[in-house]
């Protein structure tokens, strides 16, 4: 494990020192709020924020339900590639490759694939990321705890972790059965790393209730991104 923190340490290195004229989109640390379909709050630190940086891109981490869906649109919309955990985990779900047997053993027991695999395969690609010109990342399914949390902590500056959350009556809509059940065992495995978060003042509860177009234009106003969706439309228009 020494070892992947030494590699991934570097590779943050390079992530944070690139001298190329990057934007940034967001530190978010000051968004301390959650948005709803009843209730919305800014203010100005929270808009500054979101203001332009020179540097790099945004290191952001997106938990919770519908993830994928949310991190690809926004990858899109802020320039920066969307890192999946699962989808590093499945290219190595291969005889041939040099991990299967760490990978398969730790599916097939039901268990979190080990720290030192996870960061090993996130370290190769942030590395290949810089390689080719990138600063920043949208990350999802990593961190699942907050021992990976702590670890991805001394290799990358993280502005924000954003949050969704189902709510009762989107499941209800959805005709999900025992979605109580399901909200409970969620509520309860995600508390340690959503307390963790929310002590750094990193994290952003957001309430995945209504259409998804509903949802990415209440999740754009939310982290005051309409600007930047209206100019990527009008450029799509004049291609």
């Amino acid at each position: 494990m020494a070892a992947i923190i030494t590699r991934l340490r570097t590779t943050a290195t390079f992530l944070r020192s690139n001298p190329l004229n990057r934007r940034l989109y967001g530190s978010a640390a000051q968004l301390q709020y959650e948005y709803d379909d009843s209730e919305y709050e800014s203010s100005s630190e929270m808009e500054d924020s979101l203001g332009s940086v020179s540097g790099r891109g945004v290191q952001w981490v997106v938990m919770g339900d519908h993830r994928q869906v949310f991190a690809h649109k926004l990858s899109k919309l802020l320039n920066v590639p969307s890192i999946s955990m699962g989808t590093l985990v499945r290219q190595e779900l291969n005889p041939r490759s040099d991990i299967y047997k760490k990978i398969a053993s730790a599916v097939n027991e039901g268990k979190l694939v080990p720290e030192e695999v996870i960061f090993g395969l996130l370290s190769k690609r942030l590395e290949e990321g810089f390689y080719r010109g990138e600063t920043g990342f949208i990350l999802s399914g990593i961190p699942r705890t907050p021992l990976q949390a702590e670890i991805l902590d001394q290799v990358a500056d993280i502005d924000l972790v954003l949050n969704f959350k189902c709510t009762e009556e989107c499941l209800q809509k959805h005709h999900v059965a025992r979605y109580q059940d399901i909200l409970s065992v969620r509520n309860s495995m995600n508390k340690p790393l959503e307390d963790y978060y929310k002590k750094q003042k990193k994290l952003l509860n957001f309430s995945v209730a209504g259409a998804p177009g509903e949802t990415w234009q209440g999740l754009l106003a939310t982290l005051h991104l309409q600007h930047m969706n209206a100019l990527s439309s009008s450029q799509k228009l004049s291609v």
